[in-house]
């Protein structure tokens, strides 16, 4: 199915405005979704109630409002939040341009794709590539669905990605987290290179890893489907035990000693015997008892059409 635009804008570059069409970066149909049900199997409608009496309150008579203190709010009409929403806007303005690698992952939110609309390729193609040579992201404001967002706009081999950005005050800082600095010796961290080095992969691959819980979903769905008794989940679970010092140097020649085999595609990375995160302190695997799987003829085919849609 050929992908669908969610809106047609224009890229405001100086005074080039490039059209623009926006599309969803990512698919949401591949969570598996539950549906509340009653025993019975009939559907549940979900209500408001007050807790002064009990009442259903119909929500044409809900009001929002913001608490001041406890159980003290200020109320405002859905004619008031209308007027303070941010009005929509077909033009991503850029503002700026900086390094691409200047803003911090931990900013990125939602990220779409940029693709240029009717005569908007020859623009189109002169930012990618200008962006592409000097190594340089645009940031930009966009108001997008009753919102504002400071957005980057970055260059790839294939296009341009839009990128939302959360504010300073939604970000955590680690200064809030009080880590206490700890002394490496050149030793430990000539292992830990090692170990870096033996584990290394040229390019991250995201076909590598597949998303292991929804194929079990999935399988336990088909078997319901199929009439089958659905058993328990065959995954490991970790339990938590005692902290157990072990010796750093120790866990990173025994880590080093063991060759990592090459990851099969569709199956994780295998985790290194001892990793560095067992400093101090680490975790015990806890077996659970396996049973057996689900018919591979069962789940195939309805598996394989799920993951299409």
């Amino acid at each position: 199915m050929a992908a669908r635009s969610i809106a047609s804008l224009n890229l405001s570059f100086g005074l080039v405005s490039i059209p623009v069409k926006l599309y969803s970066a990512t698919e949401s149909s591949a969570t598996v979704k539950f549906n509340l049900l009653a025993k019975d199997g009939s559907r549940v409608k979900q209500q408001y109630v007050s807790e002064r009496d009990q009442s259903v309150v119909p929500r044409a008579e809900m009001v929002k409002g913001y608490e001041v203190e406890k159980d003290k709010f200020v109320l405002f009409t859905a004619e008031e939040l209308k007027q303070l929403e941010e009005g929509g806007s077909h033009v991503i303005e850029i503002v700026a341009f900086v390094p691409e690698k200047s803003v911090d992952p931990r900013y990125y939110d939602k990220a779409y794709l940029l693709a240029p609309d009717k005569r908007g390729g020859k623009p189109y193609a002169l930012l990618l590539e200008a962006m592409r040579s000097s190594g340089k992201s645009a940031l930009a404001r966009w108001s997008w669905k009753a919102k504002q967002y400071v957005v980057q706009v970055r260059a790839t081999d294939e296009g341009l990605v839009l990128q939302q950005l959360l504010y300073a005050e939604e970000v955590r800082s680690f200064k809030e987290l009080n880590i206490e600095p700890v002394t490496i010796s050149p030793p430990e961290l000539q292992l830990a290179l090692q170990l870096i080095d033996q584990i290394s992969e040229p390019a991250y691959d995201p076909a590598q890893f597949k998303d292991e819980e929804r194929q079990r979903v999935l399988a336990a769905i088909d078997a319901k489907i199929a009439g089958q008794q659905v058993i328990a989940s065959t995954h490991t679970e970790e339990a938590p035990v005692g902290a157990q010092v072990i010796d750093l140097m120790a866990a990173l020649q025994a880590s080093l000693g063991k060759k990592q085999p090459a990851a099969a595609k569709g199956a994780a990375p295998q985790k290194a015997g001892a990793t560095l995160a067992a400093v101090g302190e680490t975790k015990v695997r806890k077996a659970v008892k396996r049973a057996p799987a689900a018919e591979p003829e069962v789940v195939a085919a309805s598996a394989r059409s799920r993951a299409k849609k």
